[in-house]
C-alpha cells in the first residue's frame, strides 16, 4: 500500500469523525482542516457514501449524517486517552462548578468505551497529575455562570448581569447580549453588547455578582469573537524600551507578555526589552516598580515621570 493511499485512508476516517462531531460541516472547512482541495474533499465524501454512510449534502449549507444513523464506537489511542487526564484536571480548576460537573459526567461516558489497557493507562496517570490555581476565576456564589453564558450565546438570548467593575464604587445591573468568551492573562472574560452602556464591553467573570437567564432575544447580529478581539488590537499603543539586569529577567518572563512584550536584545550585563503597551501611566509603570531597582527606562520620558510620581506618593505615606 502506497504512502498516498494510507494518507487518503486516514483522511477519510478523519472526515467521518468530523461528520460525527458536528451537525453540519462545510466542504471548505474540511478542505482547510486537511489542507487539500475542495475536489479532493468531494471525492472522499463520495467514497464514504459508496461505503454505506448516509451523508446528506445541501448546496451552500454543507454535509451532515442522516439523523438516526449509528456508527460504531470511536476507538482512542493511548496518547489520546492521556489527553483526557490533562483536560479533566484543567476543567476542575478553570471552569465553574456546574460546567465542571457536566465535564466529569461526559468524561465518565468517554472512559466507559475505552479498552482495558487505556483505562489502566489513565488510572496510572490520574493520581499523579494535579493543577493548582490560586486565581479566583468565578464568584463562588455563581456556580453555574459559564453554563448560563454558554446557553445564552448558543440560543441568542440576553442575560441579566449584576457587575462590579474596578472603575465603579458600586455594582451596576444590566442586560447583555454575549458575543463570546475568552481566557486571557489568567482570567475568563465575556465580550458582549451591554444595553446599559449601549456599546460593546468586556466583563471579567470573577467580578460578576449575579447572573440570570432571560427569554429576551438579541436585538443585534453579532460577528465572531475573533473579529472583535482583533479590533481591540488596533487600539493606540505606546512604545516602551527598558533595560533589565540579566539576574532578574527570568523572574519577569512570565508576566512580560501581559504588558505588550515585543522583542528583546541581549547586551553586556542587561537585556533590552521592547514593549507596545496600551496603559503606560498606571498599568506598565506599576508593574515596572516591582523590579525597578534592577532596571532602567530608555524611553519614553513620560514613563519616568509616572514612576517618580508613584514613588513620591508612596514615600510620603511611609
Amino acid at each position: 500500500m502506497s504512502t498516498d493511499t494510507i494518507k487518503r485512508f486516514d483522511r477519510i476516517v478523519s472526515i467521518l469523525i468530523q461528520l460525527q462531531s458536528k451537525r453540519i460541516i462545510k466542504a471548505q472547512e474540511l478542505a482547510d482542516r486537511f489542507n487539500v482541495s475542495l475536489r479532493t474533499i468531494y471525492r472522499d465524501v463520495r467514497t464514504l457514501e459508496a461505503s454505506g454512510v448516509p451523508i446528506i449534502s445541501e448546496t451552500g449549507v454543507g454535509y451532515s449524517i442522516m439523523e438516526g444513523y449509528r456508527l460504531p464506537p470511536v476507538m482512542f489511542t493511548r496518547e489520546e486517552a492521556s489527553s483526557f487526564v490533562a483536560a479533566e484536571k484543567l476543567m476542575q480548576k478553570y471552569v465553574d462548578k456546574s460546567l465542571g460537573n457536566y465535564h466529569e459526567s461526559a468524561m465518565l461516558k468517554i472512559k466507559s468505551v475505552l479498552r482495558g489497557r487505556e483505562k489502566d493507562w489513565i488510572s496510572a496517570l490520574d493520581s499523579q497529575i494535579t493543577v493548582n490555581s490560586t486565581q479566583k476565576l468565578f464568584n463562588q456564589n455563581l456556580p453555574n455562570a459559564l453554563e448560563i453564558l454558554f446557553e445564552s450565546i448558543a440560543e441568542s438570548k440576553q442575560f441579566f448581569l449584576k457587575y462590579h467593575s474596578m472603575q465603579s464604587e458600586y455594582p451596576s445591573e444590566r442586560f447583555v447580549e454575549p458575543v463570546g468568551l475568552y481566557h486571557e492573562k489568567n482570567n475568563w472574560y465575556l465580550y458582549g453588547y451591554c444595553h446599559y452602556r449601549e456599546d460593546y464591553r468586556q466583563f471579567r467573570t470573577d467580578r460578576m455578582l449575579d447572573i440570570k437567564r432571560t427569554y429576551i432575544p438579541f436585538t443585534k447580529t453579532h460577528g465572531s469573537i475573533e473579529n472583535y478581539l482583533n479590533k481591540t488590537n488596533t487600539i493606540e499603543k505606546t512604545k516602551v524600551v527598558i533595560r533589565v539586569d540579566k539576574s532578574v529577567v527570568r523572574y519577569i518572563n512570565n508576566s512580560k507578555e501581559a504588558h505588550g512584550f515585543v522583542s528583546k536584545k541581549t547586551l553586556d550585563k542587561q537585556v533590552e526589552m521592547t514593549f507596545m503597551t496600551t496603559n503606560v501611566k498606571d498599568w506598565f509603570s506599576r508593574w515596572y516598580i516591582t523590579f525597578a531597582d534592577y532596571a532602567e527606562v530608555i524611553e519614553p520620558e513620560s514613563l519616568k515621570l509616572y514612576i517618580k510620581n508613584i514613588l513620591k506618593k508612596a514615600i510620603e505615606r511611609l
